[in-house]
């Protein structure tokens, strides 16, 4: 089983315009609802892949409540921690003209310290069938940097592997903890390392130097150029095929999906890395968020290249 953290679950509002115009009346031509948070957008490709997913973090009020049956249809198990105030919506604009996508992230409810000893106690539940737990994401206001500190030494002290997928403190502070695989961008490298990383090779050095530090596994995606692993069984470089993205909202979430698959099913590091390139790029062709077709993904799957570096 899969568990997956969303500290900061949210509804996905996803607006499709024409021609968006600001300070003026903009009519919506299509608009979906679907629960979202870093963490469900891992869950959701997850489930759709065929893994058992269970989804926990917070979730509040009646939105709390629709995000959890919305869940439902992906065969995702909802064990979530309940607070009063109200769950959060992030909108995501699709300017159809201009083809550019605007975002506006809400910042959610507010917790307290009781509040997160009440979910450490439950997530400890949680862990018995867990065999990865993917933690993602921005925290709500409340909580500080060791958030996921002391969540990830809860999966250590339960002999569990912990991916975490955040930034800035969250991040720095969360690796001191040694999780068993972070998946940086070249800027949230450059701030753990100190190192300019203008190129592959100084990337690669900053990812040996924060693997030979105690992060299993360091990932590190560079865009349209592909992605790089760093762990005990070398350093990979994903490339893939040109394809015609429609939504690269997500995508980032659907690979650590993909790196949580392989972790959960025992695979080599090189096949890890090539399965979550391939979902990844999967997602990055359909519309919905956290959403991807199994088809487009085994197309994919044989002609993503990995090389040894």
């Amino acid at each position: 089983m899969i568990l997956t953290v969303t500290l900061n679950a949210a509804i996905d509002k996803r607006y499709v315009v024409e021609n968006c115009r600001m300070g003026e009346v903009n009519r919506v031509k299509e608009c979906t609802y679907v629960p979202g948070g870093k963490g469900l957008n891992v869950s959701k490709p997850a489930s759709i892949y065929g893994a058992e997913v269970v989804a926990t973090g917070f979730v509040g009020g009646h939105a709390g409540n629709y995000i959890e049956d919305a869940l439902k249809p992906f065969g995702i198990k909802s064990a979530f921690y309940h607070v009063e105030e109200e769950s959060r919506s992030c909108i995501n604009i699709w300017d159809e003209t201009n083809h550019v996508q605007t975002e506006f992230l809400e910042p959610g409810f507010t917790l307290t310290e009781e509040d997160f000893k009440g979910f450490e106690e439950k997530f400890k539940t949680l862990l018995d069938g867990a065999d990865v737990v993917a933690m993602s994401g921005s925290v709500p206001k409340g909580l500080d940097g060791t958030a996921y500190q002391r969540l990830i030494r809860i999966v250590k002290e339960a002999g569990r592997p912990a991916i975490l997928d955040t930034s800035g403190r969250l991040l720095e502070m969360g690796i001191e903890a040694k999780p068993a695989l972070i998946k940086p961008n070249i800027d949230e490298i450059r701030m753990l390392t100190g190192k300019s990383c203008d190129n592959v090779q100084d990337i690669i050095e900053a990812a040996k130097t924060i693997h030979e530090n105690g992060v299993e596994t360091v990932a590190v995606s560079l865009g349209a150029d592909g992605s790089l692993a760093v762990g005990e069984e070398g350093v990979f470089r994903a490339e893939v095929p040109k394809i015609d993205a429609v939504n690269t909202v997500g995508c980032g979430d659907s690979m650590i999906a993909g790196f949580a698959i392989g972790i959960s099913e025992g695979l080599s590091l090189p096949e890890t890395l090539r399965r979550a390139s391939a979902i990844s790029a999967a997602a990055a062709m359909r519309e919905e968020t956290g959403f991807f077709v199994m088809e487009d993904m085994k197309k994919l799957l044989p002609r993503i290249t990995i090389t040894k570096l």
